[in-house]
């Protein structure tokens, strides 16, 4: 008796299906053992035979998924720039339900919750890793300019004309600076840098051009 040719193809199919979860899940490993050992050790300070062998593989699985450390470096960093950072935070400045005073300071208390966790501390590293080497390679350069465009985007949404000579793109970028200077500042300096300073220096920045 000759069996349905449907009723054959659906354990390949299965086979086929978990050899992909397989994969995505040895290149998950790998992109997590990169971060970790790339914000701890600096990009030039960790190899790809350290990385395979703190994902618990070797390097041949390495280069089965990545053609080689250029390659995992900007597949990290696309990971890690589809991250919507900051999206709470500027949700929270949004709000038009609320009086300006108390979104810029909710906002403040949400920075600094956010950046007293350690997760932040080794991302913040981390991103320091990307930009310096987005800075010497112009393939990552531009992807980490273009996640800086998409947030400034975000941060200039609804914004009103503030009375002055500041369009809602020049507001946006100095909320930028101020959002990703402080953090560096604090994290460094946490007692004379407080995080809270987001708040009044969003109010400074964004709060004219607030609804």
């Amino acid at each position: 008796m000759i069996s349905d040719p449907q009723e054959r193809a659906v354990p390949e199919a299965v086979r086929r299906t978990s050899r992909q979860e397989k994969r995505a899940q040895t290149r998950e490993a790998l992109l997590d053992a990169a971060e970790r050992l790339w914000a701890k050790h600096g990009i030039r300070g960790a190899s790809l035979d350290e990385i395979a062998a703190s994902a618990g593989m070797t390097k041949g699985a390495v280069y089965s998924n990545f053609a080689g450390k250029t390659d995992l470096i900007l597949a990290l960093l696309e990971r890690y720039t589809q991250v919507e950072f900051g999206r709470r935070t500027s949700s929270t400045l949004r709000d038009q339900g609320r009086p300006r005073a108390d979104r810029c300071a909710d906002a403040g208390r949400h920075y600094a919750s956010r950046l007293s966790a350690e997760e932040t501390r080794m991302k913040a590293l981390l991103l320091m890793e990307l930009w310096l080497f987005g800075m010497r390679d112009f393939s990552a350069g531009w992807r980490i300019a273009d996640w800086y465009q998409s947030h400034r985007e975000g941060l200039a949404a609804g914004l009103r004309a503030g009375g002055d000579d500041l369009s809602a793109a020049d507001r946006a970028s100095l909320a930028m600076a101020i959002e990703f200077g402080l953090a560096l500042q604090h994290l460094l300096d946490p007692d004379r840098v407080p995080a809270e300073l987001y708040g009044p220096g969003m109010d400074l920045v964004l709060g004219p051009a607030m609804p």
